[in-house]
């Protein structure tokens, strides 16, 4: 691979190499230091961010490398310049580029025209590097063989939920998606992707619309928040009251099985979609998935670059 533009690109041979990697950026952060020396790594962002931009920067310091942050302001693409012209500026400049943006066919394009690697660090269809930073925790409380066990996503159907799919798919496990139904499903294009990539793996891809069904003796807890960037704020009553069965209570949890786990792709709105009794409870590995989105840029870097 020269990018990582959509999580459905990655090959379960890719992911484990992350892993592998990410792990021993995780006792060690730095233990490439010098690999991107002496380089730099573009990020820019038409969206605001916490984890993705300390992330990003962090991890390409760890490596050795000065990072440049860009908003959509800083470049002349926000006057009019293509972005076939932006791409090939920046790959004479930087070692790689990390975007997150609204449009996904954005991504696609400035990976086709860069001559260096481009990561999607999120769009509103994707969040591929949300993704591995779930599955990496996962795998370090689980282990590699999610035989028997299901792991399941509550809320709405968004750019995180198809990334939980497509990479539950990659990984062979019985991943779930309890949804509305209607038009806070997951695209039905992802779920045929999913489904199609479960069936040479050995995973099972189920979209539900019962959450208490869903979350029966699931390994696994994963929530969003309802109102994601972008979301028209006209659409936020509509939203509170379709999604709000959907929120991670103690009681969701209960049902879930003994050694199950919460996660959250942050920020959290507590008294949302989820209980403050669960994400600050004991079940909650929230904080080290967070830790592990710069543990997976790292080493998605380290071996693009």
């Amino acid at each position: 691979m020269k990018d990582l533009l959509r999580t459905e690109h990655l090959a379960r041979e890719d992911v484990e190499l992350i892993f592998e990697t990410a792990s021993k950026f995780a006792e060690n952060p730095l233990y490439a230091q010098s690999a991107l020396s002496g380089r730099t790594v573009a990020i820019y962002m038409t969206k605001p961010s916490t984890r993705t931009r300390l992330a990003s920067e962090s991890a390409i310091s760890h490596l050795g490398g000065s990072p440049i942050f860009l908003r959509h302001d800083d470049l002349q693409i926000g006057r009019g310049e293509t972005i076939s012209d932006t791409a090939k500026i920046i790959s004479q400049f930087c070692s790689a580029l990390i975007i997150r943006t609204f449009a996904q066919a954005e991504v696609d394009q400035l990976g086709a025209q860069a001559s260096i690697p481009v990561i999607n660090a999120l769009t509103d269809d994707d969040h591929p590097t949300q993704a591995l930073a779930d599955w990496l925790t996962i795998r370090e409380k689980f282990g590699s063989d999610f035989s028997g066990r299901k792991f399941v996503y509550l809320g709405d159907g968004n750019n995180v939920t198809h990334a939980w799919l497509i990479m539950g798919a990659i990984m062979g496990a019985h991943v779930v998606a309890a949804t509305p139904a209607g038009k806070y499903a997951p695209q039905q294009r992802v779920i045929e992707i999913a489904s199609n990539i479960a069936s040479h793996n050995g995973g099972k891809v189920e979209v539900l619309h019962d959450p208490n069904a869903a979350a029966q003796g699931a390994s696994v807890i994963y929530t969003d928040v309802w109102m994601s960037m972008g979301d028209p704020e006209d659409e936020r009553r509509e939203k509170e009251k379709v999604l709000s069965p959907f929120a991670v209570t103690d009681e969701i949890m209960a049902g879930a099985a003994k050694d199950a786990i919460f996660i959250h792709c942050l920020p959290a709105h507590r008294g949302e979609e989820v209980a403050a009794n669960v994400i600050d409870g004991a079940q909650s590995l929230v904080w080290r998935e967070a830790y592990h989105r710069r543990t997976t840029i790292q080493a998605i870097l380290y071996h693009l670059t």
